[in-house]
């Protein structure tokens, strides 16, 4: 089918340039440098080791400094042991099985730890994942031969534009009393779907709550396990959260990405631990350990009978360890069997562990920041499949410039939604922001289908104040500035905390620290971002507010929300260029945090060459919230 055929050459494409990028950067950059970009865990020490499964090691690690940088080390990838003395030779290659706040554990490919590990100077590398992108080929690979197939391939004929959705006209909705009108149509047209449904939730309209009473229907109504899967681990985390505290017995693969006790005893290993035949394992594993210890105090000048009273203890220990792989895949099989709702990510869905197992339906929640060859591992393991997303917010985040123009970029939810509008139900009642504030955002993107909830409509910060600002720094001279890849504006970042100090202290006469609203500023540029941080920490007034005040890209707050939101929008040249400002679902995003109060600083004269920010502008006047910056500059 032509169809995965695109899918497999984009996918190689993309491969290509992450493998490229990943190459650049492990072969130019220091050991410091890696750790900054969140590729390696530096310095490290060795905490525990355990005989696994086969003649592997498992390695458990706690990294000792610099354990506020970001990193990608991840449950599942692809990952090295070093010593910094000679790092292209003292290394060993694993996967990573478990990783939560600065401690992770990594199966060696290896019977026992190299001498060089107890030298010191220990670090682990992020290698690259080939795993991700085989998991992907062969999914699509499946996904063509089974398109052909009458039965088997009717979820892949709906999805790919050949078949129309099915829906059982005769299933009565039953009301639930804690969803609106819109959450409750989405449940139903979950519940009565045959094969496809699509749920839109634009922000703050509660679509992980309509998911999770969905789920809780679906189970009601036919008794069934189901598949709960989201591209990033935090929304699987929310997921799981969520489900098991209505009362599901939910097993999340893989490894939560915040330490949570509650999140940790829903995983396959701590549920393993509080298994009745653990005990037997413990017993089995200190055994198999004697018996190497033993073999290894033989040393290297030794005879035919020393060499065969070797081998024979290192029979008995593999053998033991034989009876620890059936005694653990017992657990695990009686385990799964019992789990209502299985939560992963995408590549996850396919971890050992559940490789096996097959579903009556799929979720895919957060659809709209999922690469489609990765949406098609789990979804060949249902024959029903519940999209849940928002298309006009940030799309997934492609490598190569070439895939994402040929259309890697274009979601499997975005073409759902354009093939199958009678699958689709819009969320329409949000529960995050002031009315003025949601309401650009609701004519450009949703149609003017949004309303705000009684409760949110018209909060504000206090009585005279405006929920929306649009402040014009035209002809400030607040000129941007090229830094390496990406731009500054120092004089609209200086103006943005002359600004929020100001409201500060009118706020301080209304709240106490301890109530004082919450703060985000945020701008779409990585280097604009550190030098706001730069002058926050030089901010004595708003240093007493530090926990109250966050600074980041639009990106790391997608569905994240604050009482004040302020967006620098960097960009200011007489050449009229707005970069990727041009992404108007980052601007969807960036402006749907707040809810109180929107602050969004720029020039229009550059901004207005690009309709969506005319219009902005527009609206801000038309809400008499738009005002110059020389009103404060010359304050």
């Amino acid at each position: 089918m032509e169809y995965f055929k695109r899918l497999q050459e984009l996918l190689k494409i993309e491969q290509e340039a992450d493998k490229q990028l990943y190459q650049q950067q492990a072969a130019t950059l220091s050991v410091n440098e890696r750790r900054a970009y969140g590729l390696t865990w530096y310095p490290i020490a060795i905490r525990d080791t355990e005989m696994t499964r086969g003649d592997y090691i498992s390695v458990e690690v706690e990294r000792t400094t610099h354990q506020d940088i970001v990193h990608q080390l991840r449950f599942g990838a692809a990952a090295a042991l070093f010593s910094n003395h000679d790092p292209k030779q003292d290394r060993v290659e694993g996967v990573v099985t478990f990783q939560g706040g600065n401690k992770l554990k990594i199966t060696l490919r290896a019977d026992e730890l190299p001498d060089w590990a107890r030298d010191g100077k220990l670090g682990i590398d992020l290698l690259f994942d080939d795993n991700s992108y085989d998991e992907m080929q062969q999914a699509l690979k499946l996904a063509m031969a089974r398109s052909e197939k009458k039965e088997e391939g009717r979820l892949i004929q709906v999805l790919t534009g050949a078949s129309a959705p099915a829906f059982d006209k005769e299933f009565f909705p039953y009301p639930i009393a804690s969803l609106n009108a819109s959450q409750q149509a989405a449940v139903h047209k979950i519940v009565s779907a045959t094969d496809l449904a699509i749920v839109h939730g634009p922000p703050g309209t509660g679509k992980t709550t309509t998911l999770v009473q969905a789920i809780k229907a679906l189970i009601k109504h036919e008794p069934q396990q189901i598949l709960v899967v989201a591209p990033s681990n935090a929304a699987v985390d929310l997921l799981s959260e969520k489900l098991s505290d209505e009362g599901l017995n939910v097993l999340r693969v893989g490894n939560p990405a915040r330490v949570s006790e509650k999140l940790a005893s829903l995983t396959l290993d701590s549920k393993a631990a509080e298994h009745p035949s653990m005990k037997e394992i413990k017993r089995l594993k200190k055994q198999a350990s004697q018996y190497k210890d033993m073999a290894h105090k033989y040393k290297r000048s030794f005879g035919k009978a020393e060499r065969e009273q070797r081998k024979a203890l290192f029979d008995e220990a593999h053998k033991i360890m034989k009876e620890v792989e059936n005694t653990e895949q017992y657990i695990t099989t009686d385990l799964l069997s019992k789990a209502q709702v299985v939560t992963a990510t995408l590549v996850g869905a396919n971890h050992y562990t559940v490789r096996h197992l097959k579903y009556r339906t799929v979720v895919i929640d957060e659809a709209g920041q999922a690469l489609e060859p990765a949406c098609w591992i789990p979804i060949l393991k249902g024959q029903k499949l519940v999209l849940a997303g928002d298309h006009c917010q940030l799309p997934p985040t492609i490598k190569s410039e070439e895939a994402a123009r040929k259309g890697l970029a274009n979601t499997l939810l975005e073409k759902c939604v354009q093939l199958h509008p009678e699958a689709v139900v819009l969320l329409e009642e949000q529960y995050r922001m002031h009315e003025t504030i949601m309401g650009y955002s609701s004519q450009v993107f949703y149609g003017n289908k949004l309303r705000a909830h009684g409760s949110v409509a018209k909060h504000v910060l206090f009585d005279a104040d405006k929920p929306l600002a649009f402040i014009d720094t035209a002809g400030c001279g607040f000129d941007e500035k090229q830094d390496g890849t990406s731009t500054t504006n120092p004089e609209e970042a200086a103006f943005l905390f002359r600004h929020l100090t100001q409201l500060v202290g009118e706020l301080s006469k209304q709240y106490e620290v301890a109530s004082f609203p919450s703060i985000a500023v945020i701008s779409p540029y990585k280097q604009q971002v550190e030098l706001l941080k730069e002058q926050l920490i030089h901010s004595p007034t708003l240093k007493e507010l530090n926990g109250r005040i966050s600074v980041n890209t639009i990106d790391s707050f997608q569905g994240q929300e604050r009482d004040i939101v302020y967006i620098g929008m960097t960009r200011s040249n007489s050449d009229n260029k707005i970069g990727f400002l041009s992404d108007t679902r980052r601007m969807n995003v960036a402006m749907t945090r707040a809810r109180k109060k929107l602050v969004v600083i720029g020039d229009s004269a550059t901004l207005s060459q690009l309709p969506f920010y005319a219009d902005f502008i527009s609206y801000a006047e038309q809400h008499d919230s738009w005002q110059s910056a020389w009103e404060f500059v010359d304050e």
